[in-house]
């Protein structure tokens, strides 16, 4: 594994892990993974092994404000985030990936699609890309208190690892590193988001603006939707199933495949999500 830094606006690099395919891989492809709001490329780690040995390349990202990524004050609306995949797979030459984006990644990818098309063979939508908060609240104002995030800064390291091990005891433990990898580590044994307050606000207020369900027509691309369920801690279980389903008709090539499991379904079952992707593109969905 590779990390490489890509220029993709002014002052803004993305920090990208390349997972190059076995040199004996006789048909290999490229996927791109992006992460989900406050997350980072790491989490995506078991499921870019598990690609690799299955013969093809990943590329995992830290998206504008996260992880090693540049930090700037903005913007964070999803078109920009998009425009920065986009040049990522420019700068990198890579050659018609499967762009999968998980949770908040997902609407990035449909953006993407919609904005950009002839970059992917194909889209991947983890538990995300149909998520249009103005559905579910009455204002922004509404929305930014409903969602806005803990404040982790300054807690100690080993506190929030215990928890997050705690939470999620049947995770591997790539998943468990990689969530770690969601916070800066200070020498007084301290953590703090790699993504801020305030950035994570601003990214919220881009999916406040932002509606996926406007963009579907235009995304020529095949879309795997990979819906997770049936957990329901908000009680919005039948919601988010009517709003895959409205995505799944409105996309011009869809299939869905559901998981069952937590939100963060590449870092719980990273093998199972990496074989939905290549089976994909094994049976020719991704032509």
């Amino acid at each position: 594994m590779e990390t490489r830094r890509v220029i993709v606006a002014d002052g803004v690099e993305l920090a990208a892990d390349l997972w190059p395919a076995p040199a004996e891989s006789p048909h290999p492809a490229t996927f791109v993974l992006a992460h989900g709001l406050a997350s980072n490329a790491r989490l995506w780690d078991g499921v870019a092994r598990r690609l690799n040995a299955r013969g093809h390349t990943a590329v995992t990202v830290d998206l504008r404000g996260h992880g090693r990524s540049s930090k700037p004050d903005g913007p964070y609306d999803v078109p920009t985030v998009a425009d920065d995949l986009a040049t990522l797979a420019g700068e990198l030459r890579l050659d018609r990936p499967v762009v999968a984006g998980q949770s908040w990644g997902g609407n990035v990818v449909i953006e993407l699609g919609a904005r950009h098309p002839g970059i992917a063979r194909g889209l991947v939508c983890v538990d995300g890309g149909w998520f249009e908060p103005t559905a579910a609240f009455r204002s922004w104002e509404a929305c930014r208190e409903a969602l806005a995030p803990p404040r982790l800064a300054g807690r100690r390291l080993a506190e929030v690892e215990g928890y997050i091990r705690g939470a999620h005891p049947d995770w591997p433990e790539a998943g468990i590193a990689g969530t770690l990898a969601n916070f800066e580590r200070f020498t007084d044994g301290t953590i703090a988001p790699w993504l801020t307050f305030d950035r994570h606000i601003a990214v919220l207020r881009g999916m406040w603006e932002h509606h996926p369900s406007e963009r579907y027509a235009q995304v020529r691309e095949p879309v795997l939707l990979l819906p997770v369920g049936p957990a329901d801690p908000d009680g919005r279980g039948a919601d988010r199933a009517a709003a895959v389903e409205r995505a799944r008709a409105a996309l011009p090539t869809a299939r869905v495949r559901p998981f069952t499991g937590d939100h963060d379904i590449h870092a719980q079952r990273p093998n199972e999500v990496a074989d939905v992707m290549v089976n994909a593109l094994a049976d020719g969905f991704f032509a």
